[in-house]
Parts: structure tokens; C-alpha cells; sequence
């Protein structure tokens, strides 16, 4: 039995909604355990034993925790080869893995420094410059898988919904929370509502309770 710590809107929903495309074609079930980060969970002593780094996902195996979206979604790929969420083309899922990569190293440490700039400095004056520069930054990434997903059919990699499609879901999202207008990338949009239109995606998008949609216009 698989348990996953989650977060709501966070990076976890990537495990989150592979657990359920997994259970959906295998019948295999999994536990899910919310970490409630706003109120700061992920920093309690028992939270820490399970990920000293105090962070979701954690995907905990037969007793024994897994953290870090790569390494999670290489090991349920490996367990559940059949399910198909990584190409099996040895090259391809290469392909995939590094651009699995680039979202996970490049992508989403940019709208960290959007999100929580308080991590990087306790200055008011540099926090609100580094939000304001890495807006742009977070921008510019979201404009480039635009051009990626635009020509899916109907996904990053063929007929098999995998993890970078997920992954792509929860980028879009949190361009709304860095005041991006999500209309401002219409094709990206329409594949990012194709995605939650999965069943399985859209189980776990309920599970979790947030909008997919985060934006909020200025007033």
C-alpha cells in the first residue's frame, strides 16, 4: 500500500493524480494523508522524521518514505510500467525525464521566488523585487511549454496521459497565484482543461478542493 502526504496546490498533485490514474487502471488502491501547509504541518517533529526537508510530496512505500517529484515518478513508473505515465521507448522516456526535470529544477523554483520570496531574503525592498523580476521569468517559462503543449495530440507524448502533462496542470495554475492571466495563454489553457477533464485528474482535483483556475484581477 502507497501513502501520499499532500499538499492542496501543490507540486504533490502531480503523485496525487498519477495515484488515481494508476488505481483506475489497476484497481491497486493508495492512502492519501493531507499536510495542511498553510498552517504549517510540514515543519511539525513528525512531518520532519518522514521528509527533513519539510516538504510534499512524500510517497511513503512499505514503511519506508520517497521524496521528490523525479524520484516518485520515476519509481511509480518503474512499479506500474503498464500504466504507461512515462513513454517506454528508452529515448523517449529520456525525453520525457529531462523535460520532467526542467519543470521540477527550473520552472517551479521560479515561482518559489514569486510565492514565498521571504525564503531567499528578509528584506521587504528584495522580496518585492524578486517577485517582481521572477514574475516576469515565470512569464516567459509558461509562454514556452504554451509552444510545447500547443501541438499535443492530445499529449506532451503521444496517446498516454504521463506525468508532464500533470506537472503542466499544476505550472498553469500557479501562474494565476503569480497574477498571470490565464486568458493570456489560451492555447495552454485549453490543454490544461483537457487535462482536468480526465477522470482520474478530475478525482483528484476534487479531492483536493482548490480551483483550477487561480487568478484574481487587480482591483
Amino acid at each position: 500500500m502507497h501513502k501520499l502526504y499532500y499538499g492542496i496546490g501543490a507540486c504533490s498533485f502531480v503523485p496525487h493524480a498519477a495515484l488515481e490514474v494508476i488505481r483506475e487502471a489497476t484497481g491497486e488502491a493508495y492512502e492519501t494523508q493531507l499536510v495542511k501547509l498553510n498552517r504549517k504541518e510540514q515543519a511539525t517533529p513528525e512531518f520532519l522524521a518522514l521528509n527533513p526537508n519539510g516538504q510534499v510530496p512524500v510517497l511513503v512505500v512499505d514503511g519506508k518514505p520517497v521524496t521528490q517529484i523525479v524520484a516518485i515518478c520515476d519509481y511509480l513508473d518503474r512499479k506500474y510500467p503498464q500504466v504507461n505515465l512515462m513513454p517506454a521507448d528508452p529515448w523517449r522516456r529520456t525525453e520525457a525525464m529531462s523535460l520532467l526535470a526542467w519543470m521540477n529544477n527550473s520552472v517551479h523554483p521560479t515561482f518559489t521566488h514569486v510565492f514565498m520570496p521571504d525564503k531567499f531574503t528578509d528584506n521587504p525592498e528584495a522580496q518585492a523585487e524578486l517577485k517582481r523580476f521572477n514574475t516576469a521569468g515565470y512569464r516567459a517559462l509558461l509562454e514556452r511549454i504554451q509552444g510545447m503543449v500547443a501541438p499535443a495530440d492530445p499529449w506532451l507524448f503521444g496517446d498516454k496521459l504521463s506525468f508532464l502533462d500533470i506537472y503542466a496542470l499544476v505550472l498553469f495554475r500557479w501562474g494565476g497565484l503569480a497574477g498571470i492571466d490565464p486568458d493570456t495563454l489560451p492555447q495552454y489553457k485549453a490543454f490544461v482543461e483537457r487535462v482536468a477533464k480526465v477522470p482520474a485528474v478530475a478525482t483528484a482535483l476534487a479531492r483536493e478542493g482548490a480551483p483550477l483556475n487561480m487568478y484574481r484581477k487587480p482591483a
